[in-house]
């Protein structure tokens, strides 16, 4: 799909709700002003719409991972990918979901109670993510990255003061399995991510960028669950046994 100017708003968040992104990145109303024309909009806001609409294109044309073949990465590599990937998807989603979960509360949450459960499961969830990604960036990944150089430059291995890697793994594991269960229950709340025949741009926005999110953490999850911890585990007995 190739964007003009001329396009209806909000009937380019209803085809795909990652547009929203950058009309909210522009303060373009995509909900409440929907129907107006890209090029209307920004010249009621004086924002220059070839740049609106090269950003939409931009975004809308970036490349699938679907075929990256991770398991193939050094563990270094993979950990420094999830790590500005993956945790950088989670800080910054965090922030663009909250206020519209707000907002569909305020709005729509007299009708539609189980909003209230919804945001309170999410808020759950970016809180415990937060300090789970803090955990990996500073004491599992940088473990990680030491065995690669240690791997490297064939030198004596130094067991981690946590014992042995596997620790720190279940521990993440562990969390891994409480914020997929979270989100389990966000996602039969609100019926497999499906607004109700009242919901506003904004509603079906927020629900589209839950059901993104989560898919994005069954990724994350799956690259640290089923290929990077499995192998700094095998990395760290090869190392332990060369000593």
């Amino acid at each position: 799909m190739n964007i003009q100017e001329n396009q209806i708003i909000g009937e380019l968040v209803a085809k795909d709700y990652r547009t929203a992104s950058i009309f909210k990145k522009y303060g373009i109303d995509f909900c409440c002003q929907g129907t107006k024309t890209i090029n209307d909009a920004c010249l009621k806001n004086n924002i220059d719409g070839k740049s609106v609409v090269s950003d939409l294109n931009t975004l809308l044309q970036s490349e699938t991972e679907k075929s990256i073949d991770y398991q193939n990465w050094p563990i270094d590599l993979l950990a420094d990918y999830i790590e500005k990937k993956h945790h950088c998807y989670v800080e910054e989603k965090t922030l663009e979901i909250s206020p519209y979960l707000d907002k569909i509360c305020r709005v729509h949450g007299e009708r539609h109670n189980e909003l209230f459960e919804i945001k309170e499961h999410f808020n759950a969830t970016a809180d415990e993510l937060a300090a789970h990604m803090k955990k990996e960036e500073i004491i599992l990944f940088p473990y990680i990255r030491k065995m690669m150089q240690t791997r490297k430059s064939n030198t004596r291995h130094v067991a981690p003061l946590f014992g042995t890697i596997q620790n720190p793994i279940n521990m993440m594991k562990h969390e891994h399995d409480t914020e997929g269960n979270r989100f389990k229950k966000i996602e039969a709340l609100s019926n497999q991510y499906t607004p109700p025949l009242d919901a506003c741009n904004t509603y079906k926005v927020a629900f589209a960028l839950l059901k993104e999110f989560e898919q994005d953490l069954h990724l994350h999850i799956h690259l640290e669950n089923n290929i990077l911890f499995p192998k700094a585990i095998m990395m760290e007995t090869k190392l332990t046994h060369m000593n």
